[in-house]
């Protein structure tokens, strides 16, 4: 009979995982305070660039005056918005260090890797509190959570790691040390139903926001999840790809709509571009393809279909009360 671990064993390794994602991350996890006029604020962050290049969320950072970093050191820095999307709720910042030594920074894991049931570590400053540590598991991939700005943000990571107001931008990382999501929302009054923006949808708006300062992207008007394309299906319809887009739904009056797309559809490709999932979808909708005209490829039914789609320039848009719903 093989012999089986005790708990004591366990729950060593468990804190052992824990702490040395902290002892790798912590130090990269900063506190945000703005001031907006005559109010202030706070949330998290996390430095993912030598130079002090911060990810944060972007209700954390809307409307600020001023924003000042502090460090897990201690020290306060001042810091500059370098760009912001609210269709996401991301937004970097820069942090002045060039008087100081150099600061500690996190890598991105990639958050298709990830998998539900395994471990998940927030670290944040929930109600000021800072550098404080929760843990849990990834409870669900491919969750749809609607950003204030009205637009659904897809793939999301749901966790039961608890978050609070000001844990959010902080990251959540893997007992390896790797970001996998950007920490953004929870469900008043629920327990246990936290959410984060997945880190490969992070990494790309950061390089945009850096290079542009802003996303001028094109939409279609859908929500939907990355699923896998089953092989008899793949095989009859000869498709090249093994996951594409399902759509939960179709806004009303989008681009979507008047091309014909329907709840249920599973989308392989946008412009003869394979789109495995909600990323690559994220990617092909630039600035480009606003206005004009694109072929849309899915299958309904179990057969494949192509339509044409006119993408629309997504607009940034009032920032309405976030609401979340199951993708």
């Amino acid at each position: 009979m093989i012999p089986q671990p005790d708990d004591r064993e366990l729950l060593d390794a468990y804190s052992s995982a824990v702490t040395s994602a902290v002892d790798l991350v912590g130090p990269a996890v900063v506190k945000i305070d703005v001031k907006m006029g005559a109010r202030s604020g706070s949330g998290s962050g996390v430095i993912f660039t030598p130079d002090g290049l911060i990810l944060t969320n972007c209700h954390v950072t809307d409307g600020a005056a001023h924003v000042t970093v502090v460090l897990a050191d201690g020290r306060s820095l001042p810091a500059d918005l370098v760009g912001d999307d609210p269709h996401t709720d991301l937004a970097v910042v820069r942090a002045d260090a060039s008087a100081g030594p150099p600061l500690p920074w996190a890598r991105f894991g990639d958050s298709r890797a990830v998998r539900v049931g395994q471990l998940a570590i927030a670290i944040g400053n929930p109600y000021g509190f800072q550098h404080s540590v929760t843990a849990g598991v990834v409870s669900a991939l491919g969750r749809s959570l609607r950003a204030r700005s009205g637009r659904l943000i897809d793939d999301v990571i749901q966790t039961d790691a608890s978050l609070n107001p000001g844990n959010s931008g902080g990251p959540l990382v893997t007992s390896r040390g790797d970001v996998i999501g950007i920490n953004t929302a929870t469900i008043m009054p629920a327990q246990g139903l936290c959410f984060a923006i997945a880190s490969n949808t992070a990494r790309y708006v950061a390089s945009r926001l850096i290079r542009d300062g802003a996303i001028r992207r094109s939409y279609v008007g859908i929500g939907g999840q990355t699923v896998p394309v089953p092989r008899a299906i793949a095989r009859a319809n000869q498709l090249a790809v093994t996951s594409g887009v399902f759509v939960v739904s179709v806004e009303r009056g989008s681009p979507a709509a008047a091309a014909g797309v329907r709840d249920g559809d599973v989308i392989l490709a946008l412009a003869g571009e394979p789109v495995t999932g909600v990323d690559d979808l994220h990617r092909l909708l630039t600035d480009e393809r606003i206005g004009a005209a694109t072929a849309i490829t899915m299958l309904r039914g179990g057969a494949r279909r192509t339509l044409t789609i006119v993408p629309a320039e997504a607009p940034r848009g009032a920032r309405a009360p976030r609401r979340a719903s199951e993708g």
